[in-house]
């Protein structure tokens, strides 16, 4: 029994001496886990030869200058993508010319000042540690390591299924165990593909077919979610407040261990200005998690000397707060620490305008009454879904007609909204029929459009009575024209309009109503041998349906919205509007005044309704770049708010309080915003 004792003793000693700072910071901080509000996020992947990393680096000028701005929250490397560590690592490889404790220093004053730090470790890319291990780099299928084009982070990609994923666990409980962090961003957790021996030998135990290219990309998906899984395991476990993000693995697959979710989103970088509105509809339908809206104060990744305009910053963050997203700004950290003032005096003054609107943007939930159904991976959201860029545009058109809506997948709940917008080409499962046919029995609406609506086969609707009409064949109209009737043609002019996108041919069904017709051209376009039929003018109306309505169900036969992403044809946006005002005549909000260009969302909180008015416009420059420089000032613009029966004490404009009169006529708020330069923030109590 003694024995036992002394053992007990000892090995109590030993953890304690192990470990100093984890017994207090675990016995602490294992509380409300920490609800971001203004955060910076710092790449810092650093060239193991770079001569002077920290050099000049101060932590308490560093974080005395980030709390100025009204930062809560830091992500900040641990260990970056070319593997180096920036803390007293035993595991794995600290810079080499780092001369002392960076990330520890960086921990200590954070905590001190009440700064949540999360750790950035890069789960996917650790180019020095594949250098030493060979064995734990992914290999291609062509037997290669490195991956071409050699200039680029992805270079090196990690397996895994080797002994890197202890490692890297290994690494995350390190710092877990001996600095006071708030949790962990794991990057670039993304399947790539390797068939090295490790992989192989698992994908044949499972009957996977390790020659065919997409089934060791799912297997090497299934890794990286594997993975995943394994590091929240081992970080809750010294922790369960951690928050963590796992960046590259899908947002629902990540529900049950994440703990919020990361749109990092730079226009000026690839993104570009579609890529918001898209996520930022779709994410909030993923429940009660913190949504961070990342941007950068930079043009480009790897870009250590841009720095946006202040309107371009600031109008992508107006974007996600309107939305439930709160702001992250992404920046370089210099590696000797030199302290940017020109980039932080920027942040600080966004972020000091943005916290004087904090009240009417905490917690505050959209209201919104139009799902866009979408109801494909996150990996095809992201990657802006649809190779005719069908979900982009059907966001483009609600936003431009400033409707209140949300993208929902087959993860999302469907039943608090009015009209179901299907647009393109979205085939029926079993579990979407039953869902739209549950929605169309409740007297809601529907509008689809292409091929939405046709069973896995594609060989007629699965929802025939309801959509009203029978799926003949794909239709060989190229280009196809159509003409609308008296009941939707409010706007259009009088004359043959083109469709811009392949279509359907269909007939109705006794009951259903045509509403637009289908004009055939003069020839198709083609190579004939002799004469390439680039001209083809329309020629006779058909007796083709181009729209059809049936009850509550509107079908247009050709993809609408992959024609407005390839042309921006305004009339089909008018079209589309005048259908929907039909089912939805009383919409959440109404307007006068204002631009297409401009963007308004309604959110609430208990108590009272928050109108959020955009008006910035992006600009291309160049060839590739979408730049915002100013914002664009509007005058006398009229907003009409449902006030869906409450009672009404004050209008006012937010932060200043400035009351505004209004009038309540016919169920709905009248009021007139005077000036609105790039962002009004309008607040009915």
């Amino acid at each position: 029994m003694m024995k036992r004792i002394v053992l007990l003793i000892i090995s109590l000693i030993v953890s304690v001496n192990l470990f100093p700072q984890a017994q207090n910071r675990v016995a602490k901080d294992v509380l409300k886990r920490h609800q971001p509000k203004y955060s910076l996020f710092y790449d810092n992947h650093t060239m193991p030869s770079c001569p002077d990393v920290g050099a000049n680096f101060d932590a308490e000028a560093f974080t005395d200058r980030i709390k100025r701005c009204g930062v809560d929250q830091l992500t900040f490397h641990a260990r970056c993508n070319l593997g180096m560590a920036y803390y007293d690592t035993k595991t794995g490889i600290r810079h080499p010319s780092l001369k002392y404790d960076l990330f520890g220093r960086l921990a200590d004053a954070c905590k001190r000042k009440e700064i949540a730090l999360i750790a950035y470790f890069n789960g996917g890319i650790s180019s020095a540690e594949g250098v030493q291990h060979r064995e734990w780099t992914t290999l291609y299928f062509d037997g290669r390591e490195n991956r071409e084009p050699r200039f680029t982070p992805y270079v090196r990609t990690m397996c895994y299924n080797t002994p890197y994923r202890d490692h890297l666990i290994a690494m995350i409980e390190e710092v877990a165990h001996n600095y006071p962090v708030s949790g962990f961003f794991i990057d670039c957790l993304a399947g790539y593909p390797c068939v090295c021996p490790i992989c192989v030998k698992e994908m044949k135990e499972r009957g996977i077919d390790f020659n065919n290219k997409g089934e060791v990309i799912k297997f090497s998906e299934f890794s990286a979610l594997r993975l995943a899984k394994d590091i929240a395991k081992a970080a809750k476990a010294i922790n369960p407040g951690f928050q963590l993000y796992f960046n590259g693995i899908p947002f629902e697959q990540q529900a049950d261990f994440g703990t919020w979710l990361e749109c990092e989103d730079l226009p000026t970088a690839g993104w570009g200005y579609e890529y918001l509105p898209v996520l930022s509809h779709y994410m909030r339908t993923l429940g009660d998690k913190p949504v961070m809206n990342m941007n950068g104060r930079f043009y480009d990744w790897g870009d250590f000397g841009g720095l946006r305009p202040e309107a371009a910053i600031k109008s992508e963050l107006l974007y996600g707060l309107a939305n439930g997203m709160r702001p992250n700004i992404g920046g370089h950290f210099h590696p000797r620490g030199d302290l940017e003032n020109a980039v932080l005096d920027r942040i600080e003054k966004i972020y000091k305008e943005l916290q004087t609107m904090e009240p009417w943007f905490d917690n505050a939930k959209n209201l919104t009454e139009i799902a866009i159904v979408y109801p494909k991976s996150d990996r095809n959201i992201r990657n802006q879904a649809g190779s005719d860029g069908q979900l982009i545009a059907a966001v483009r058109m609600l936003s431009e007609l400033k409707q209140q809506f949300d993208v929902v997948t087959e993860f999302s709940d469907w039943s608090r909204y009015k009209v179901l917008v299907i647009p393109d080409d979205i085939t029926f499962t079993e579990e979407i029929t039953r869902r739209v046919k549950e929605h169309i029995a409740a007297g809601k609406a529907v509008i689809s459009s292409g091929s939405s609506g046709l069973n896995a086969e594609k060989t007629k609707f699965a929802l025939e009575k309801e959509w009203g009409i029978k799926f003949i064949k794909e239709c060989d109209y190229d280009p196809a024209y159509f003409t609308v009737g008296k009941n939707y043609n409010q706007g259009l002019p009088d004359m043959p309009l083109s469709l811009y996108s392949s279509g359907t041919d269909v007939e109705p069904l006794p009951g259903t109503s045509v509403e637009a017709w289908l004009i055939k051209p003069y020839y198709n376009r083609g190579w004939d041998g002799e004469y390439a039929f680039y001209y083809n003018p329309p020629d006779k109306v058909t007796d083709k349906p181009a729209l059809t309505i049936n009850g509550k169900v509107a079908h247009f036969s050709h993809r609408i919205f992959s024609g407005y992403y390839d042309q921006a044809a305004v009339e089909l946006r008018t079209v589309f509007s005048n259908v929907l005002n039909k089912f939805l005549a009383d919409p959440v909000i109404r307007y006068e005044g204002l631009p297409s260009f401009s963007r308004v969302f309604v959110s609430e909180q208990p108590g009272r309704k928050m109108v959020h008015l955009l008006s910035y416009v992006p600009e291309l420059r160049g060839s590739k770049t979408q730049i915002i420089e100013e914002p664009v000032e509007l005058h006398n613009v009229k907003i009409s708010l449902r006030n869906d029966g409450n009672a009404l004490r004050k209008v006012y404009l937010a932060p200043e309080r400035k009351s505004l009169p209004f009038k309540i006529n016919d169920g709905y708020i009248n009021v007139t915003i005077p000036v609105s330069n790039g962002y009004s923030l309008v607040v009915f109590e």
